[in-house]
């Protein structure tokens, strides 16, 4: 489990997140929603420890997030940025088995390379391993770091994973596959996931709590179907309720 307790973080002399709570359980689906420049990021960062907030406290299980050190959270968690610049020609294969680093000293072993092979398979992107990295669209790439990320915590049981906006350079079909797989690995695994996304639809269909952030603060949080609703949309988006709730897919 993750406790977000009272965090709040500045930058540019500008408030970010302001006095922000939340608690993400393990074998759930979350999902942190709302406008351009909301804190959604912002907020995902100092989850993951790569942002450290100016005050509040974040719990990782009963241990302040701070108190982990590198080595301990990469066998315990795993994060997709939006952006994952690369510019040297690595291998598809190559960039996957990063993922297995923490595990390894002096060089990926048999069973290092099985569980990316299975990774890049499950994203349906086998196909690309001997492809140089750079050369792939922008999907593929897509497809390929959460492939990595995946083999990061494949042998882990209650780990965590962070995930930003991981559907926006994907196809219907391979947002499809990439939710469907996030829910299972979640089911099988007792994961606790976390997930930025703009897609409303996705969320509502594919996530079991939602936290809408306005200007750095929570304004709703709750069971996904219950919260993304044309009065939530209308008020967070500052939309027309009819304009917001035709933007809904609530059929199953």
């Amino acid at each position: 489990m993750i406790s977000v307790c009272d965090v709040s973080y500045s930058a540019s002399l500008q408030k970010i997140l302001d006095d922000v709570s939340a608690t993400f359980d393990a074998g759930k689906v979350s999902a942190i929603l709302g406008p351009n420049g909301a804190g959604k990021s912002t907020l995902l960062k100092c989850i993951t420890g790569s942002l450290k907030p100016d005050f509040g406290t974040i719990w990782l299980e009963d241990r302040k997030l701070d108190s982990y050190s590198l080595a301990e959270l990469s066998v315990k968690r795993a994060v997709l940025s939006q952006n994952t610049a690369v510019s040297f020609p690595f291998s598809v294969m190559e960039i996957v088995l990063m993922g297995r680093n923490p595990y390894t000293l002096n060089g990926n072993t048999a069973s290092d390379i099985e569980i990316a092979e299975e990774t890049l398979d499950m994203m349906d992107a086998w196909h690309l391993r001997d492809r140089s990295f750079p050369t792939l669209s922008g999907g593929e790439q897509q497809r390929v770091q959460f492939a990595r990320v995946l083999s990061q915590i494949w042998d882990q049981r209650e780990a965590y994973l962070f995930l930003d906006e991981p559907t926006s350079a994907l196809d219907l079909k391979h947002q499809y596959q990439l939710m469907e797989l996030v829910r299972n690995q979640c089911d099988e695994r007792a994961l606790t996931v976390i997930i930025v996304m703009h897609d409303l639809n996705i969320a509502y269909h594919n996530t079991d709590k939602s936290y809408f952030i306005q200007n750095g603060i929570v304004k709703v949080c709750g069971a996904s179907k219950e919260v993304i609703s044309a009065d939530t949309l209308s008020e967070i988006y500052n939309l027309p309720p009819h304009y917001a709730a035709s933007h809904i897919n609530f059929s199953a």
